[in-house]
């Protein structure tokens, strides 16, 4: 399911413009690398929660006291991950 929701994403912002690449570590799990418009390289991972998956890119530290992931099952998951990974 990674896989799939990763491709889906993928697809989705190169539509939009957005350069990406998916990597496939011999040890770890997927993630989709994205480049932002000021050069940075963003990481973006797929990870089940309880309710269903999701899309992260930042550690799991900073993502306690903030909102920096997006439901993977959303018909808009790609044009919300450009706005807030690019931004």
């Amino acid at each position: 399911m990674q896989y799939i929701h990763l491709v889906r994403l993928g697809w989705g912002l190169r539509g939009l413009g957005v350069s990406t690449s998916l990597v496939v570590p011999v040890g770890g799990a997927p993630v989709l690398e994205i480049m932002s418009p000021g050069g940075v390289r963003v990481r973006i991972q797929v990870v089940r929660r309880t309710c269903g998956w999701v899309f992260v890119w930042r550690p799991w530290w900073s993502r306690v006291w903030r909102r920096d992931w997006i439901w993977a099952e959303a018909d808009n998951a790609a044009d919300m991950v450009a706005s807030a990974v690019t931004a």
